[in-house]
């Protein structure tokens, strides 16, 4: 039924029963019927937009449960398209999968997704970094000059980006946002993104985690606008050991950043065929995963 390696990670998923809505890097998306959707978070990992032949232990576990974490936690903040992660109270024609879903799947509403990715940086990183260096700015918003890498910014910005079926996303400008989503539904989403990622940063502050930069994905529902997909994870965000953060430089992690410093490592062109993980960097980045999550949730993983 399944495909597995390392310590039984899932790389596909095969439920025959059911109608594949959507297959994403990470995600499988069934369609249970009008009105929900079945997420299955595989341990697949990408990196530098392919998807590695490896997979990374617990990795769709870690994904599932800490949204499913942080879904309660931003309840008083805006309303997620989650209706049960608990797979006894699934459909029957759901349940008869219930051993490969447990601890990695979502039943959601369907929601009309925006087309947009909805990034909030707090910290200088990434691809805002390099922005930064060429022009002073990241998606039309000029910062202090002076600025280094991984410095905290003023303020948190809101830099959106399109959604790329296939290679990177796209760094836009609120404005050109603006013009891919009805206007006001576009400030609603700046606003609601900026709330949210202040209210977690300051969590995973004290928790001894940095969320350097984030992006969320909303849609809309009956609810109306509705945070979906997955949030706050560290397939989503940069998370920063608080305890050794140090402006100026590069920051250690405990998203897949540890694999693409492999891949840069191996100076892999970033063509296809995409190389497969050591066992080594498999678990080491599990590892990573794990520990973001026990520091955030202060639980362990249900596995």
């Amino acid at each position: 039924m399944t495909t597995k390696t390392l310590d039984s990670v899932l790389l596909q998923t095969d439920f025959p029963d059911l109608e594949l809505f959507a297959s994403g890097k990470v995600r499988d998306v069934y369609q249970v019927d009008s009105e929900h959707l079945l997420f299955v978070a595989t341990d697949r990992i990408s990196a530098f937009d392919y998807v590695r032949a490896t997979g990374i232990p617990h990795k769709g576990r870690i994904l599932t449960q800490l949204s499913l974490f942080w879904f309660e936690f931003l309840k008083d903040v805006v309303p997620s398209h989650l209706v049960t992660a608990d797979v006894e109270q699934y459909p029957a024609e759901v349940r008869r999968y219930s051993g490969q879903l447990r601890g990695r799947s979502m039943l959601v509403r369907r929601a009309e997704m925006f087309p947009v990715e909805c990034v909030v940086r707090g910290y200088l990183s990434g691809s805002g970094w390099k922005e930064y260096r060429a022009s002073g700015s990241v998606c039309g918003i000029k910062l202090p000059a002076g600025l280094h890498e991984s410095e905290q910014l003023p303020e948190p910005i809101f830099t959106p980006a399109t959604k790329a079926t296939t290679g990177h996303d796209e760094n836009i400008s609120f404005e050109l946002m603006s013009q891919l989503v009805d206007p006001e539904d576009a400030r609603q989403l700046r606003d609601l993104s900026l709330a949210i990622y202040r209210k977690a940063a300051d969590y995973a502050r004290r928790m001894g985690i940095i969320i350097a930069d984030t992006k969320f994905e909303f849609g809309r529902t009956a609810a109306g606008i509705t945070l979906a997909d997955e949030v706050l994870t560290p397939d989503s965000s940069r998370f920063w050991p608080a305890d050794r953060y140090q402006p100026g430089m590069s920051q250690q992690s405990f998203d897949k950043q540890y694999v693409r410093d492999y891949l840069e490592e191996i100076r892999w062109d970033k063509q296809p065929p995409a190389p497969a993980l050591p066992p080594e960097v498999a678990h080491k980045t599990s590892e990573k995963y794990v520990e973001a999550y026990r520091q955030l949730t202060r639980r362990e993983l249900d596995v």
